[in-house]
């Protein structure tokens, strides 16, 4: 899309966006992100492995370009849904196409950029229209939820990475509605990390059995890895070995989880072991080829 307005228009996609929403709606703290601007209280992205944090990887901002690459802020962003709301930005003939459901994708209908549908609050007779969609790049996280009915507009900024921030928007708004709220799940691999720091493998396996199924904490397979390569950087290859596999249980499915189990139990130098788990990698859809070149790798190893 932003390719198709730089066809159209012969202007930068930086351009039009400043020509035409940021100047005139004032929005001074929004723009196309550019790494070598110097921005006054910038928010640098950190992501959370195992209980530390660290610093995202740098993303030059021209590779997700038109998906993405804008900073703002909350007030910016409620000055954009003012003016979305009053028609200032679009038509509302445009605006409802935009917001008109196309695809349906089982929970959610998709309009033009927006996930759309109505939901219904505890307590409240009728369901309610929401509008919202979430974004992620490394070491931020967004999520944007408008309610027309009564010009309501949550925003969630986040600079630590993958955090579960649909959980917290549901919560704002069973409470703009004065219904009952549940409080968002607590991360397990979190917890899991610290029962392994503080108790041991044993006391983490432990714990893992006793609440993956808990209601009250949420799994993340992507925390889980992160959390098994931090311990590998650590040299805690057996605390690794033992995080990826409570990753293989919660995730069977997954050749990921078996091609991380794999890479651990060969820097253990348990490599008939990690020969299996590269193998099942391979049969669950493999990854990207990585799995294969593994178990060449360590076959020769196994014939000297």
């Amino acid at each position: 899309m932003g390719y198709l307005l730089e066809e159209v228009t012969g202007k930068t996609y930086q351009q039009l966006l400043q020509d035409y929403i940021f100047d005139p709606l004032k929005m001074v703290n929004t723009g196309y992100d550019n790494h070598q601007t110097i921005l006054k209280k910038r928010a640098s992205g950190y992501e959370k492995v195992g209980l530390s944090y660290v610093n995202a990887n740098y993303l030059d901002m021209s590779i997700p370009y038109a998906a993405g690459a804008l900073y703002s802020t909350v007030e910016d962003l409620f000055l954009w849904n003012v003016a979305l709301a009053e028609n200032k930005l679009v038509s509302k003939q445009t605006k409802e196409l935009i917001f008109k459901p196309h695809i349906s994708t089982g929970k959610r209908n998709y309009g033009y950029g927006w996930s759309v549908g109505y939901e219904q609050i505890e307590g409240k007779k009728d369901s309610i229209n929401v509008i919202e969609h979430g974004g992620a790049i490394d070491g931020f996280h967004t999520f944007i939820t408008r309610i027309p009915e009564n010009g309501q507009f949550i925003v969630l900024l986040n600079n630590t990475g993958k955090t579960y921030l649909p959980e917290m928007n549901k919560a704002i708004r069973q409470i703009l509605y004065n219904a009952e709220y549940e409080n968002p799940r607590q991360s397990l691999t979190t917890l899991l990390a610290e029962t392994l720091a503080k108790g041991g493998i044993k006391k983490a396996e432990e714990f893992y059995s006793a609440h993956k199924n808990d209601e009250n904490t949420l799994l993340s397979e992507g925390e889980m890895n992160a959390l098994g390569y931090a311990l590998i950087a650590e040299k805690k290859n057996d605390e690794a070995i033992c995080i990826f596999k409570l990753a293989a249980d919660a995730f069977p499915q997954s050749a990921n989880v078996f091609d991380s189990l794999g890479e651990g139990y060969f820097y253990n130098k348990a490599y008939e072991l990690s020969l299996k788990n590269y193998q099942k990698a391979v049969r669950l859809g493999g990854t990207g080829g990585s799995a294969k070149r593994m178990i060449e790798k360590i076959e020769a190893i196994l014939q000297k």
